[in-house]
């Protein structure tokens, strides 16, 4: 038995019973990212050192009866975007100060060390974030685990990569536009964004209140006790939601058996949807009928908001870029730069414009969830695609998101939504499904993404190139 290949439950229940310790899994852990490292290139921190001291704290933790949680011990990494105390966040970007006092968590780390999880490393993001591919001009291109020359998607490509690898059950990644479901679609893994403001954030992003973050798992259940950590309060985040207690884990066997599903191939709008991602995501819901639920082939109604969340994220972009320098502009990623020239082009009006366009796309989910209790998509268009550096994409500024139409709507309207493998193109690429819930509905996108787990399994990690 390979640790580095058991779940985040399974490993726990090793530990309950004295069967393996933490000090084995992150073992484990460190020789199977060692293997792939190289080929992958999804980490750009680690302290091993540090990390086995964790590793050790919980293996006594465990032998006294005394976890601090479920998930003690287990190993996890985290998106290069998100605070993680003594060790530097560079944000996959040249034009941040490693050497700077790195003397705080953000809130979703802070949880995760007080229940017990040993963060083992940082995961490789594209400069702040910007983009669907995950490649910057600090650490390079981070590759897709089932086929090394694709890329792993982005923004939390590197989280991706690396539980789909096996290194770590589980990771922390971030969604702005897609940047948790694009590289878990890409990467054949299961990727959650929960409801806006249900993982508290700090420091905001400056995307404003499209950016949400959520976990990386091999397992739906993995994902679910995740959660559990994930959610509890911070005051830091002012938006966040008020605490919610409950357990991901009840329930999430129960079946989706009476729920009524619309099934969207193409949200009405999309007009290059790949024939095998079609093909793929189609049968998955097939499959969710096969299970109970009623599924009906329906539009929600909306128009493309693509508008919408280009110029409200190359606000953002240029808020970033405008900061900075002229020594670190010349540093940055030259799509960082092109965004934050669109983005100084929107007016104030124009902005008011589009958040009203937003609230009314908002409204109507809201109103379509009183017919639907969910909405099932693709999770991408196309299956991953070729891996490029920083300096060698050539894709127009208009075409910034025009691969992943299913994501951005979703981020826009703040609802949970998650992405699940339904099976792999001819070139053994992995396709997904994406299932939407009501905002709040975190726990039955997980309910529902784990009815489809347990009727059409899929594999959990990609074979060594």
């Amino acid at each position: 038995m390979n640790l580095a290949d058991l779940s985040a439950e399974d490993l726990s229940r090793c530990f309950r019973r004295k069967e393996a310790s933490p000090v084995d899994a992150v073992t484990a852990v460190f020789t199977r990212l060692d293997a792939w490292q190289p080929k992958i290139n999804a980490f750009c921190f680690e302290d091993r050192e540090k990390t086995l001291d964790d590793a050790k704290a919980s293996e006594v933790r465990w032998q006294a009866g005394t976890p601090l949680s479920p998930l003690d011990g287990v190993p996890i990494s985290i998106k290069d975007l998100i605070l993680t105390q003594g060790w530097p966040t560079l944000r996959g970007s040249r034009t941040v100060d490693a050497s700077q006092d790195w003397a705080d968590d953000a809130p979703s780390v802070a949880r995760i060390r007080e229940a017990g999880l040993v963060i083992f490393a940082k995961t490789t993001t594209p400069e702040f974030g910007i983009k669907g591919t995950t490649d910057n001009l600090l650490t390079g291109v981070t590759r897709n685990p089932w086929h090394t020359d694709r890329t792993s998607g982005g923004s939390s490509g590197g989280s991706a990569a690396a539980v789909v690898a096996g290194i770590g059950p589980l990771a922390m990644g971030t969604d702005g536009a897609g940047s948790v479901r694009i590289p878990a679609a890409f990467t054949g893994g299961f990727g959650l964004k929960p409801s806006f403001g249900r993982v508290p954030a700090w420091p905001l992003s400056p995307m404003g209140t499209v950016a949400h973050l959520g976990p990386h798992a091999r397992h739906v259940a993995d994902a679910a006790m995740l959660m559990n950590v994930i959610t509890r309060p911070d005051a830091r985040d002012w938006t966040s939601l008020p605490f919610d207690s409950r357990d991901y884990t009840v329930g999430l066997n129960d079946g989706i058996r009476g729920l009524r599903i619309a099934f969207s191939p193409a949200l009405g709008y999309v007009k290059d949807v790949h024939p095998e991602v079609a093909v793929a995501v189609r049968k998955s819901a097939e499959a969710l009928a096969e299970l109970g639920a009623h599924v009906d082939e329906v539009d929600p109604g909306f128009e493309c908001p693509l508008e919408i969340t280009m110029k409200l994220w190359f606000v953002g972009s240029a808020t970033l870029f405008d900061a900075m320098t002229p020594a670190q502009q010349v540093l940055a990623d030259p799509a960082l730069a092109a965004q934050a020239e669109q983005g100084r082009r929107v007016t104030v009006p124009e902005m008011q414009a589009l958040i009203k366009r937003r609230g009314e796309l908002g409204i109507l989910m809201r109103k379509f969830h009183e017919r639907f209790d969910l909405l099932v998509t693709p999770g991408v268009s196309v299956p991953a695609f070729k891996a490029k550096g920083s300096n060698e994409w050539d894709t127009p500024i208009a075409s910034f998101l025009d691969w992943t139409p299913f994501s951005y709507p979703f981020n826009l309207t703040q609802q949970p939504a998650c992405v699940c493998p339904c099976g792999f193109d001819v070139d053994g690429l992995p396709l997904s499904t994406q299932i939407v819930g009501p905002m709040h509905g975190d726990a039955l996108v997980l309910r529902a993404a784990r009815a489809l787990e347990s009727g059409r399994p899929w594999k959990r990690i990609a074979p060594m190139q």
